[in-house]
């Protein structure tokens, strides 16, 4: 027993005492590597245009059908750390490019799995992160300088067909030719120019409105705004031409005293001067907002019957709790003013003309089950609405979602104003380019760089094998070809080509129409890369055991 104590003893000293587990070198670097593989292998199958959807359900019971990798990953709670990182690596290429976000996880998986390989032959991490780092940045120049093709240089189809390459792995890419339209139609009608003269897209002005009933090929790009509410009366007009907006962020209701405001009143005959003068100030307030000449009224509060009363006689529409946000772009888009309040410097009440906003046409329609309020004509297109119909609340919620990507990759080909060929093209060309280029490197990077091109053909591989085709002869023919684009005279046509998931074949594919963004196929290369650096520097993980708390029920597991 005394010896035993002094071997527990001698431990402790030795040893770092801490209330946790600690695990170093290897082992972390392989459990990083599952937990990332484990991740890449739930996304892996929805890739590209013969990739399969995903059903998940929450805690709550509600269910998701998607093929966005960011939206799985978002609705995974992943425990593990290395496999947060991929997760916030997909919402970084969602936040930043809009779409690939599936491709960005499989690819860095990829890369950590093959740099695993690597420490196993003793190769030190810190060789392999440098040669990483250092193939990052040759790939980056060579789509930059080999891949791009200026929009420029391409035909009018081109933006149509790089959202129809971003729609083709989705839900409506049989009505690719449909929704690609309304996607460059509204990404188009919203370009601001900012001071320095640099056209913007702002996705964020188009809104996506869901109503069930008829065909997806049904739903409509609305130019102006579609309020998802109905006007307060039925009696009130259905369409206005000419509209004067007032947008009001207050309540027409009768006016309360606010909360601890006491009256205190010494002669009952004027307690009925008191009520009717509640009244009164909002109908006061009706009445100037029309003599402005406001002829439809939207209000984030409520109308009461006296104030819809008043508007009903002037032949006024006015619709109640919109929301907030909406009004802000109702009144960029109308030039309007969304007013907080109607009192004036003279500490009266007014209202001064120039607030309010101006539209050719504001009407009611019905759609699906309920009605929508049309906001048409305005004074600038800087807002579009997107109105779908469907069968189902999943099926929108994906159109949604793949509207939004291919939105996205519209907006970032017209502001970069450069495409690359897609199908695995640009992976398969950069893997050829980079393993030339490791055999002039004399130095130990030259297994890394090797080791990145060879990763980066996880991509066409997927693709392939998605398909249900022979991803090694595909891959190898796709190869064949780049190969003789970079070495032959004569071949340089042969560097656009990639693979053709209908039919398993190889062929050129800017001149099939499926294109993507330069600028998404270096961003996925970039944060793929320094996702798998930042995983592969850990060689030692220490968690913490959860501290009890002395006074909780241990046994509930509070």
């Amino acid at each position: 027993a005394h010896l035993r104590d002094k071997n527990a003893r001698r431990m402790a000293s030795s040893g770092l005492a801490i209330a946790g587990t600690r695990s170093t070198g290897q082992d972390v670097r392989s459990q990083n590597v599952q937990a990332a593989l484990a991740i890449a292998n739930i996304v892996k199958t929805s890739l590209g245009p013969v990739g399969l959807d995903k059903m998940l359900v929450d805690q709550i019971g509600d269910v998701t059908i998607t093929n966005d990798g960011a939206t799985i990953l978002k609705q995974l709670e992943v425990e593990h750390p290395a496999g947060k990182v991929l997760v916030e690596l997909s919402n970084m290429q969602d936040q930043e490019v809009g779409d690939g976000t599936t491709s960005v996880v499989i690819l860095a998986a990829e890369l950590l799995k093959a740099a695993n390989e690597l420490v196993k032959k003793n190769i030190h991490p810190t060789t392999i992160i440098s040669g990483f780092l250092l193939a990052k940045k040759e790939a980056c120049k060579f789509i930059k300088k080999q891949m791009s093709i200026r929009l420029t240089d391409l035909d009018d189809e081109a933006i149509i067909n790089a959202a129809k390459t971003s729609m083709s792995s989705k839900i409506i890419g049989s009505e690719s030719d449909f929704f690609a339209k309304i996607a460059v139609g509204a990404v188009k009608r919203v370009k601001t120019v900012d001071s320095k003269g640099k056209s913007k897209y702002p996705v964020g002005a188009i809104s996506i409105l869901k109503a069930h009933g008829k065909s997806a090929r049904d739903s409509e790009l609305v130019d102006g705004f579609a309020l998802n509410c109905v006007k307060v009366s039925t009696q009130m007009p259905r369409t206005i031409e000419n509209a004067k907006i007032a947008l009001l962020d207050f309540d027409l209701r009768k006016a309360k005293m606010a909360f601890g405001v006491q009256v205190l009143v010494d002669d009952p005959a004027k307690l009925e001067a008191i009520r009717k003068e509640e009244g009164e100030m909002t109908k006061r307030k009706c009445r100037l907002l029309m003599k402005a000449g406001a002829n439809v009224v939207l209000t984030t509060g409520g109308i009461d019957d006296m104030a819809s009363k008043e508007f009903v006689q002037n032949g006024v529409m006015a619709v109640r709790r919109c929301k907030k946000s909406d009004l802000r772009k109702i009144a960029k888009l109308t030039g309007g003013r969304l007013l907080l309040t109607l009192s004036d410097e003279a500490e009266g009440e007014s209202v001064d003309p120039s607030a309010l906003g101006t539209a050719a046409c504001v009407s009611e329609e019905k759609v699906g089950d309920g009605e929508l309020i049309y906001i048409k004509g305005c004074s600038s297109t800087k807002a579009q609405t997107i109105v779908l119909r469907g069968a189902n609340d999943y099926f929108l919620d994906e159109v949604d979602r793949s509207l939004h990507d291919a939105m996205c990759i519209v907006k970032r080909t017209l502001e970069s104003n450069t495409l690359a060929p897609g199908g695995g093209a640009v992976e398969a060309a950069v893997s050829v380019f980079l393993e030339h280029f490791a055999l002039t490197l004399g130095t130990r990077a030259q297994l890394a760089v090797g080791t990145f091109a060879q990763a980066l053909l996880v991509i066409p591989k997927t693709l392939a094998t998605n398909g249900a085709y022979d991803a090694t002869e595909l891959v190898a023919r796709l190869r064949a070809y780049h190969s003789a684009a970079q070495k032959k005279e004569g071949k340089e046509q042969f560097k656009y080509t990639g693979l053709d998931l209908e039919n398993g074949e190889v062929r050129n594919n800017v001149k099939h129409g499926v294109l993507e963004p330069a600028m998404a196929k270096i961003k996925m290369i970039r944060f793929a890369t320094e996702a798998a650096v930042t995983i592969l520097r850990i060689d030692d993980s220490i968690k913490m055991s959860k501290k009890e708390d002395p006074k909780g029920p241990q046994a509930d597991g509070y």
